[in-house]
């Protein structure tokens, strides 16, 4: 299958990115940057991403866009020994920005826009939609795996005497080892040049415009609750140990797997567009819940019951965008949908600290599920009737 190095790729950085998550607010942390600077480093991950996705989008039809993927391998490999490394706060922005540090739960990287043109090629119609949950899936379920590995550095420090800043600093250049591994996985691959077509939006450009503008209301309210300040206001509110994290993140990861998987059947009975709307209101409801949840435990129930649900979109989103567009404009849409919900998702998490920093910890939470409503609501009406190539 065409799509198998794409799969593999996906679990493995899916890895290394789950423990990055809960691992990154706690090194900062441990290197003495306040709940702002936290902030200000995840907003640099994903404003780098964007642009890089960006080029991508306007430059990738004037080259063979595979040769890029092991390039960005390189890149995860060169960002991991950056952060292994450096303890400057203006050195770690750099890395931040140019480098492809994740700090969400989902896949906010240069390799989005090349990996789901090769998805979308693969298969069509329904069978898109079940190849792209496999995606999800696997990204969802190594994450899981990665946030358990988030109790690495405490382990490394009760059972071998290591300083928890060099137990932390270990998991960084765990990262970049697989990014090494991401960048061989891509360098064998062979691709028949006729099928690596790009091409500029054209016919589509109506419809991709509109997605993008919606999917970055989207994406905003989800950069004020990434994993990582996610994790940050449970360590913070509940003294949760970074173990406990990562279990509870885990768990999450699970849950959202499970969903993901359930996501191309519930499409193939109600349509991509409904699975997106009508599966992600009641999970923004969840996390409005947990903000208020007076006891850690009611917390963390409704956060697991928001991760039932708040994932269930990922695949059919990135199915509905290849299906609105032409074979030969997938690249570019991909890239032109992602950018500016990497770029609107990039401006929040420094909000989101700031408000941290200010003692409005229940505010990021309140104001990511609002948004995230208005958003399924307008999305819903705005693209109903929106004709797509039988994988409705």
């Amino acid at each position: 299958m065409k799509a198998r190095r794409v799969l593999l790729s996906r679990s493995l950085r899916a890895v290394v990115d789950g423990a990055m998550a809960v691992l990154l607010p706690a090194y900062l942390l441990e290197l003495g940057f306040g709940t702002f600077e936290v902030g200000v480093i995840a907003t640099a991950t994903m404003l780098g991403s964007a642009f890089a996705t960006l080029a991508v989008g306007a430059f990738g039809h004037r080259l063979s866009r595979y040769p890029l993927l092991p390039a960005a391998g390189v890149l995860m490999a060169l960002t991991g020994l950056g952060f292994a490394g450096l303890h400057a706060f203006a050195a770690l922005l750099a890395v931040a920005f140019v480098g492809t540090l994740n700090p969400s739960s989902g896949d906010v990287s240069v390799f989005l826009p090349l990996e789901h043109a090769r998805i979308a090629a693969s298969a069509t119609g329904h069978e898109r939609t079940s190849l792209f949950a496999r995606y999800s899936v696997l990204g969802a379920v190594c994450a899981a795996a990665g946030a358990l590995a988030a109790g690495v550095p405490d382990l490394l420090v009760a059972r071998f005497g290591f300083a928890r800043l060099a137990g932390l600093e270990a998991m960084f250049l765990v990262y970049a080892i697989v990014g090494a591994a991401v960048a061989m996985v891509y360098a064998g691959d062979r691709i028949d040049p006729a099928s690596a077509r790009v091409v500029p939006l054209g016919p589509s450009r109506g419809i991709v415009v509109k997605l993008a503008t919606l999917f970055s209301v989207d994406s905003f309210a989800g950069g004020l609750v990434v994993n990582s300040l996610l994790a940050l206001w449970l360590l913070q509110r509940f003294g949760l140990s970074l173990a406990q994290a990562g279990t509870f993140f885990f768990a999450a990861g699970l849950l959202s797997a499970t969903s993901q998987f359930l996501a191309a059947r519930l499409s193939r009975r109600i349509g991509l567009l409904n699975t997106m709307v009508f599966t992600h209101i009641p999970a923004s409801m969840f996390l409005i819940g947990a903000a208020f949840a007076p006891t850690l435990p009611l917390a963390l129930a409704l956060l697991l019951c928001r991760s039932a649900l708040s994932q269930m979109d990922v695949p059919a989103r990135s199915a509905y965008v290849m299906a609105v567009v032409t074979p030969a404009e997938r690249p570019a849409a991909a890239s032109f949908t992602a950018v500016p919900r990497s770029l609107a998702s990039a401006v929040s998490p420094t909000l989101a600290g700031a408000m941290f920093a200010a003692g409005w910890i229940a505010t990021p939470l309140v104001a990511c599920g609002l948004l995230k409503i208005v958003y399924d609501l307008v999305l819903w009406r705005a693209c109903r009737g929106q004709p797509l190539d039988g994988a409705s």
